[in-house]
C-alpha cells in the first residue's frame, strides 16, 4: 500500500488536527516534541499538559513547528521542522546562518514503511524555503541504530541531498541541505 498524502503546515487553523492526532493511541502525546525546543523561559516543561500548552502557544502566536500529513482528510502523520533557534543545541554547525532542524517524525502505525517519511521529509524542506531558510539541518540516525530512530534514518536524508558533516554524540548524524537555488540562466 502506498497511501496518498497530502501536506498542511501546522498552523491554528490545523491545531485541532495535530491535537487529535497526538492524543490518539501510540502517539507521541507524552512530549508534544517539546523534547528539543526551548522554552519562553529556557526551563524544563513540566508535564503533559505543561509541553501541550507550551506547543499551542507557539502555534497561536504563528511560530512555526512542522508539517502535518493527512490520509482521507485525517492527519496520519507529524514532521517537526522550525528555525533552529526555537530548539535547545542539537550539536549542528552554529556559525551557519539562516538554518532550519529538523528533528521529528511521527507516523501513525498502520502508515509506517509506507513512504510517508519522505513525503514529510520533501514538504518540510520546501516549508523551510518557503519561509526563508538557507539550510535545513537534521539529525537522523543509522538504520540500525536502536534509539532516536524519531528523529529519521540517514538513508531517506541522503536520498534528498543532505550532506553529512558530523556527528553530534555517538547515534545523530548531523546532516544539511543547502537550499540556495542557482541563478537562472537567461
Amino acid at each position: 500500500m502506498n497511501p496518498q498524502i497530502e501536506t498542511r503546515p501546522v498552523g491554528i487553523d490545523t491545531w485541532e488536527d495535530l491535537e487529535t492526532m497526538f492524543e490518539s493511541r501510540g502517539s507521541p502525546h507524552y512530549c508534544w516534541c517539546m523534547a528539543w525546543r526551548v522554552n519562553e523561559n529556557r526551563t524544563r516543561i513540566p508535564g503533559k499538559s505543561g509541553k501541550k500548552a507550551s506547543m499551542r502557544a507557539r502555534v497561536a502566536s504563528g511560530t512555526p513547528t512542522g508539517i502535518l500529513g493527512y490520509h482521507d482528510g485525517r492527519a496520519i502523520a507529524w514532521c517537526s521542522i522550525a528555525p533552529r533557534g526555537s530548539y535547545r543545541k542539537l550539536g549542528g554547525d552554529e556559525s551557519v546562518e539562516g538554518v532550519w532542524s529538523l528533528v521529528c517524525f511521527f507516523v501513525q502505525r498502520p502508515f509506517r514503511n509506507q513512504g510517508v517519511t519522505r513525503v514529510l521529509l520533501s514538504a518540510a524542506i520546501e516549508f523551510a524555503r518557503d519561509n526563508g531558510a538557507k539550510y535545513v539541518e537534521a539529525y537522523p540516525v543509522d538504520p540500525k541504530s536502536t534509539t532516536y530512530r524519531y528523529m529519521g534514518l540517514v538513508p531517506a536524508f541522503e536520498e534528498a541531498g543532505f550532506q553529512f558533516k558530523k556527528m553530534a554524540g555517538s547515534k545523530r548524524n548531523v546532516m544539511i541541505l543547502s537550499l540556495h537555488r542557482p541563478a537562472r540562466v537567461k
